[in-house]
């Protein structure tokens, strides 16, 4: 019988075949530094970020909906899981069980159908979240890169810099910076034949090894093979940990679907965003059952992978198989790593995070997205990741339907008299001359918003003395639920002051949403006509004796 392995490697060309392998073992090279990295960071430990780029990258290369897709730990996924560790403080099996959950709702995610909705995160939110992330990583890797131990957030990492500085590792100090300096060092052009990260961890570990030797290392190791976690829950730690573990899925979600984005450019193909959110929950449960760190699609590292051929799932298979054969033979050597030197990696990983971009447009980037993209930023150095992103949604979003309020409003025509009624032809001009200052028309075009309607009362509030209020609605193909109760309150507020309401051109659809809220009756109370004409011919007979009877009065 023929596995799904051996099917997929028959079905690829020889050529494909040989780019996916040079592509996954390339990804592989780039991949164990930051595994590495980033178990350290998480408080996970180095084996545990191992075993998160084995299984995630594993089960989502296969599950996922992005062919070239390396998936493995992440800065967001490290830093949630760093703090989930700082709050069960000696409990590894709510952490996993944090890790397991999180997988689960990236299933449910995926299900559901809600893959297609990161796209609509606005670009000052999302850079400033890389942003935030990247600021947040380099704060909190000061303290390891003098050698001594790290706080569990930045704030507290900013506080004791002072002290830091005064109790140092000499040794740590220069290995850091060493290690930094290695990453930057590369030439542009050789980068991808030499991965930056790897050539700093090793020479960064042999220099640690014979010359600066007293920096502090990852020390013994107690197994390479992965500990089964149990589930565990209990009802007062219930809202932490779901709370923890929507971070995790929320975050690993737009990480995931970022780096898909970026790799359909590359390779000029489509992602399944919801598959792909499936795979990458799948593989965080199977990390939280093994006790590993969870991850997300990578960019960096899938850009390599493309780079160099890798364009299938078997490119993410092999990335996988080559850590897990890395961690087996070579796991006796993982205990000379200086923790400096990851640290240093991890400066350079979170100098890249940083959106310079964005940053470098700021005397020319419009202000409400800078502001915008600050504040994200510095939610997220102060207070969480999840905090930052929630805040900065909701802030974009009410900026857009303000901008789409004025925007439809613009749209929305007033007026008791011609001056100001440039779309009449000459017959609807002369009807509305005979009718004086007595008859308001509001002409609607396009489909109007809650934001534009819940506005409308208040721009109407300067007419006064009309007598006939015209809703001239041909130009509205459909209208939402706030736009029908805005429509009812001027209808409501019209006839309640006992004026007559006359509503042009209402079609079916229109028609349909006043009677789904129950604003049909209503509706039957006004007047209603196919042209504005016709409506205008009918204000003026309502209209005209009125007139008579006042000019009589005042002969």
């Amino acid at each position: 019988m023929i596995n799904p392995l051996q099917k997929l490697a028959g079905a690829l060309s020889s050529e494909q075949r040989r780019g996916d392998i040079r592509g996954g073992l390339q990804a592989a090279a780039l991949s164990l530094p930051l595994a590495l990295a980033f178990g350290l960071l998480s408080g996970a430990g180095p084996v545990a970020g191992f075993y998160g780029a084995i299984c995630v990258g594993f089960l989502a290369a296969i599950v996922g909906g992005t062919q070239a897709q390396i998936s493995g730990p992440t800065g967001p996924t490290a830093l949630v899981l760093a703090a989930v560790f700082a709050s069960f403080p000696g409990e590894p099996e709510k952490v996993f069980t944090v890790v397991m959950l999180a997988g689960v709702t990236q299933i449910f995610f995926g299900a559901s159908g809600l893959g297609k909705y990161t796209y609509l995160l606005p670009y000052p939110v999302i850079s400033g979240w890389a942003s935030g992330i990247g600021t947040v990583i380099i704060i909190m890797q000061l303290a390891p890169l003098l050698g001594l131990d790290p706080m569990s957030h930045p704030t507290q990492a900013l506080m004791h810099l002072s002290r830091d500085l005064e109790h140092f590792n000499p040794d740590a100090l220069t290995l850091g910076l060493l290690s930094l300096a290695l990453t930057m060092a590369v030439p542009t052009r050789l980068r991808h034949l030499l991965p930056p990260y790897l050539v700093a961890l090793l020479l960064g570990t042999l220099a640690g090894t014979l010359v600066f030797t007293s920096a502090p290392t990852l020390g013994a190791i107690d197994s390479v093979l992965p500990t089964l976690q149990k589930f565990t829950m209990s009802q007062g730690d219930m809202n932490t940990m779901l709370f923890a573990a929507l971070s995790i899925a929320l975050l690993g979600s737009i990480d995931s679907l970022l780096a898909s984005m970026a790799a359909d450019s590359k390779t000029h193909s489509y992602h399944n965003s919801d598959r792909e959110l499936m795979g990458q929950g799948l593989g965080n449960l199977v990390a939280g059952l093994f006790g590993a760190v969870p991850g997300a699609g990578a960019t960096v590292r899938t850009m390599t992978n493309i780079h160099w051929g890798g364009r299938t799932r078997l490119s993410g298979m092999v990335c996988s198989g080559t850590l897990l054969l890395t961690l087996v033979v070579f796991s006796l050597l993982l205990e000379r790593i200086p923790i400096a030197v990851l640290s240093g990696i991890l400066i350079k990983v979170a100098l890249d995070i940083i959106d310079w971009r964005y940053l470098r447009r700021f005397r020319t980037a419009p202000r409400t997205g800078l502001t915008l993209m600050f504040t994200v930023m510095g939610l997220t150095v102060v207070f969480n990741l999840v905090l930052a992103v929630a805040v900065g949604v909701i802030a974009a979003s009410l900026l857009f339907v303000k901008r789409m309020a004025d925007v439809e409003l613009e749209g929305i025509k007033s007026f008791d008299d011609t001056a100001g009624a440039d779309s009449l032809d000459e017959s609807e001009a002369a009807a509305m001359d005979r009718l004086g200052r007595k008859c308001l028309t509001i002409r609607l075009s396009g489909p109007m918003s809650f934001g534009a309607a819940n506005r409308l009362d208040r721009r109407l509030a300067g007419y006064e003395r009309y007598q006939v209020l015209i809703l001239d609605l041909r130009d509205v193909p459909s209208t939402d639920s706030s736009a029908v109760m805005a429509l009812e309150n001027i209808i409501s507020n019209a006839l309640g002051d006992r004026h007559t309401v006359i509503v042009v051109g209402l079609n079916t659809n229109v028609a349909r949403s006043f009677a789904r809220l129950g604003v049909m009756d209503l509706i039957r109370e006004t007047e209603r006509f196919h042209t504005l004409l016709e409506a205008l011919d009918y204000a003026a007979t309502l209209l005209e004796p009125h007139s008579t009877d006042q000019d009589e009065e005042q002969d």
